[in-house]
């Protein structure tokens, strides 16, 4: 008979149960942590040391938190005790940090040990889930770059200027960024799923014919595909806008075609720019006439096609009169204005084949593309002379803008366009001198004439620089007592090559190219700095007159500028006199009077100069503050034989006595004239009778020493 095993009992049953239930929890992947009613540990298997770095005897009575990462610690003790509190089971994740400094994440679930309804224990497994935590961080760092990167995406999609959608494979749409919206007039809501050609209609602007889909194109052909040119999109109103496009597709991973791209953008605003810079790059600014570039192209052309039809082909070179006058005295705003109404003026008289430039400044030139005979450009010229000859109204100012016109014919005057152009601009110069709002056609002769003008000019500019200038003082008598009243500075130019060379040989040409503002200035600051070192030197100076030309006078800066040129100086104004034309101050009467006031107010005496040669109105002339006539030369010079000039010097004697104004005769060379002057109670006299023009030193010898104060 077989005897069975007698079971344990006591001690050894408990010790094997024991160590039954050691080897099943060290078995277990799970770590366990048992401790009693206070947390201290009582039992750890083998994995929770795995997991906690500590062995069962690092472990035993310790508290089951120590082992908590310090950044856990609170929250999960918290948790711990809301649970205890409500006799739940206690879960949460913790990181427990090891003695090495490692790691490790884990997920802990704890219950409590009960005997007899009271809380003997509690025992706690332990996950190590720090891999799973590592492929979430993995996973979250990679959800938030593909975040990031939709949201880079889609921002540079909704702010680039150009319009983007999407189609799939079957040309439905699948996205539109905010600019396609607005050019299409499609919202994207709208347009999902909608066919590409619902959406986007292309139409050749020429033929209005549509245009094939572009995004099917690039799909087809898997490759970028251009937009033909001239294309319009039809937008949802039914509106059109110039577009330039590309397409493209779009690859899976796995290199397949799933739909296309289409980039495109409205070109209406850019053309038009292209042509507004193509037509500025060809026209003047100012007056939308064609530019020197243009007016150059178009006489090629014109000289080519005069060539092979044996005709004719006509320049002719405009320069308004005295436009630097308006400019100075009125400024740029007015001289625009007053360029503006000639250009339009001037595109009345000529045909539409020809061609009206400005040239620059107040210069134009007029291009007579094919003509007959030089006399019909001859007829151009007087209808455009007419056409200019009546005022310009310009808001409260009403100016007169005539020209003096040169003009060349091809192939006479030159065989190429900057002969041409060269020619016009002589004959035109030989036009001013010839006295201005005439025309002049070139002649061979006036080269050798233009050259010395350019001669001249730039001798003038080198004058200015090395300080070639000089004034003479010629007296002024007083003719009942013979006494010295005045002088009057006259400009010298003594050039290196030429010697001393007299006004009239140069002031002409100084006022065409406007070099006559600087040297008027330059003529003020040397009279009234050399009769202030006449004072100064113990001499009795008198008043010295300066001619102020028209440029000069009407210059926006003239009165400020004479001020200074007194305050700078220290010259007292009565020892200046300013000497003035009558068509100067004729030329703009209102003006001219409010500018002699100003002087008069400053102490500076006023003189017309040449009086009786030009246009007077005796109702302003009364007006004026004028403290001076002058009676031309031209006058004077036949008293004796001319009865007419005799009545007229002694009709400007008495007008001036009855305006309270002192007379004074120029070009008095004769002892004859002085009689006839002193008979008829002309104030005083200048001419060679009485002295001619000499230097500053010789003069200050005529000039006695001033009387003791």
């Amino acid at each position: 008979m077989t005897l069975s095993p007698v079971p344990p009992t006591g001690a050894d049953a408990l010790r094997i149960s024991e160590a039954h239930f050691r080897a099943m929890s060290d078995a277990s992947p799970l770590g366990l942590f048992v401790s009693d009613a206070e947390g201290y540990c009582v039992y750890t298997n083998a994995a929770y040391g795995r997991i906690s770095g500590l062995s069962f005897e690092q472990s035993l009575g310790e508290n089951w938190s120590t082992a908590i990462h310090p950044e856990d610690r609170q929250r999960v003790l918290a948790d711990w005790r809301a649970a205890a509190h409500g006799g739940a089971p206690f879960q949460t994740e913790f990181r427990f940090l090891r003695d090495d400094g490692q790691i490790v994440w884990t997920r802990v679930h704890g219950a409590a040990l009960l005997e007899g309804g009271r809380v003997n224990g509690h025992i706690q497994t332990v996950e190590d889930i720090s891999e799973r935590k590592a492929t979430d961080h993995a996973l979250r760092i990679a959800e938030e770059a593909l975040f990031v990167e939709k949201e880079r995406l889609r921002v540079t999609l909704d702010s680039i200027g150009d319009a983007v959608l999407t189609t799939d494979l079957r040309g439905r749409i699948t996205f539109m960024n905010p600019v396609a919206e607005a050019m299409t007039g499609w919202s994207l809501a709208e347009a999902l799923g909608l066919p590409l050609t619902t959406v986007f209609r292309l139409v050749d602007v020429a033929t209005h014919q549509h245009v094939a889909d572009p995004g099917q194109h690039a799909i087809a052909e898997n490759r970028i595909v251009g937009l033909a040119t001239d294309c319009a999109l039809i937008r949802r109103d039914g509106s059109e806008s110039a577009i330039e496009d590309s397409a493209a597709p779009i690859h899976n991973r796995d290199g397949e075609v799933t739909g296309a791209v289409i980039v495109f953008h409205d070109v209406n605003e850019s053309r038009a720019l292209t042509q507004k810079m193509a037509h500025q790059a060809h026209h003047d600014f100012l007056t939308g006439l064609p530019n020197r570039a243009l007016l150059t192209e178009r006489l090629v052309q014109a000289i080519r096609l005069a060539k092979r039809h044996r005709k004719q082909v006509g320049l002719l070179f405009l320069d308004l009169d005295h436009f630097k006058h308006i400019n100075d005295s009125l400024g740029h705003a007015v001289g625009d204005q007053l360029l503006q109404s000639v250009a339009r003026r001037l595109t009345t008289c000529v045909r539409a084949s020809d061609t009206i430039c400005r040239q620059g400044g107040d210069e134009f030139v007029i291009l007579l593309a094919e003509i007959a005979q030089p006399q019909d450009a001859a007829q151009v010229a007087e209808s455009l002379l007419a056409a200019l000859a009546p005022p310009h109204r310009l808001n409260e100012h009403e100016l007169r803008a005539t020209t003096s016109i040169g003009i060349s014919v091809y192939p006479c005057d030159g065989l190429d366009a900057d002969a041409l152009l060269q020619n016009a601009d002589t004959a035109m110069y030989h036009a001013k001198a010839e006295g201005r709002d005439n025309y002049q056609f070139f002649k061979a002769e006036m080269n050798a004439r233009a050259v010395h003008r350019q001669l001249v000019e730039s001798s003038l500019r080198r004058a200015l620089e090395k300080g070639e200038f000089l004034l003479h003082y010629q007296p002024k008598i007083n003719l009942e007592s013979s006494a010295m009243t005045g002088a009057e500075a006259l400009i010298r130019w003594q050039d290196p090559a030429l010697g001393l060379v007299q006004p009239a040989q140069f002031i002409t040409v100084a006022e065409e190219c406007g070099l006559i503002l600087d040297i008027g200035r330059w003529v003020l600051r040397e009279a009234c700095t050399q009769v202030r070192a006449w004072l100064d030197a113990g001499l009795a100076a008198v008043p010295v007159a300066v001619n102020v030309s028209a440029t000069e006078f009407r210059h926006r800066d003239f009165l400020a500028g004479v001020a200074r040129v007194l305050q700078e100086t220290g010259l007292d104004p009565r020892y200046l006199e300013l000497e003035l034309t009558e068509s100067l101050l004729m030329h703009d009467s209102e003006s001219s009077a409010s500018v002699l006031d100003a002087l008069r107010t400053l102490g500076i005496r006023l003189a017309i100069d040449d009086f009786g040669t030009g246009y007077s109105s005796l109702s302003y002339l009364s007006r004026f503050p004028i403290d001076t006539l002058k009676i031309d030369r031209s006058f004077v010079h036949d008293l004796a034989a001319d009865a007419g000039d005799a009545a007229i010097v002694g009709a400007v004697i008495d007008m001036g006595k009855n305006l309270n104004q002192r007379v004074v005769a120029e070009g008095v060379e004769m002892p004859e004239q002085l009689a006839f002057l002193h008979a008829r109670q002309c104030d005083e006299g200048q001419g060679f009778l009485f002295g001619p023009p000499v230097p500053a030193l010789e003069f200050a010898r005529q000039l006695a020493p001033a009387p003791p104060a």
